[in-house]
């Protein structure tokens, strides 16, 4: 039983920081941070160690290199269901299109 107990007691704490360790260590390439120094950090400062780890990676931004095939079809993509709405307007010329092309949809409807 004593065994169990010392088991417990020290088994668990020391697997959590193993797994502290082992997610920073994976973890600290995606924002451009050394692995092995965090993983050390994580391990032998006892929980600190972690949440200083958590604390700096979000100073940093992830590693974004393939980040310019995301907008290669425009900032968002538009639903089928939302494809009837009035696109966003960027100019004041767009802006009056809008209005006219409103206006119309509003006569047809109430013609209806």
């Amino acid at each position: 039983m004593d065994w169990l107990l010392v088991g417990v007691l020290f088994g668990f704490p020391l697997l959590a920081l193993a797994a502290s360790a082992a997610y920073a260590y994976h973890d600290a390439p995606n924002y451009d941070m050394d692995p092995r120094k965090w993983a050390v950090i994580s391990f032998f400062v006892p929980f600190f160690g972690f949440f200083a780890y958590l604390f700096e990676r979000d100073e940093r931004k992830p590693d974004t290199h393939n980040r310019d095939e995301m907008f290669v079809d425009g900032p968002f993509e538009i639903h089928k269901s939302r494809a009837d709405d009035a696109p966003f307007v960027s100019t004041r010329d767009e802006a009056e299109e809008t209005e006219r092309d409103g206006e119309s949809e509003q006569d047809r409807q109430r013609g209806e």
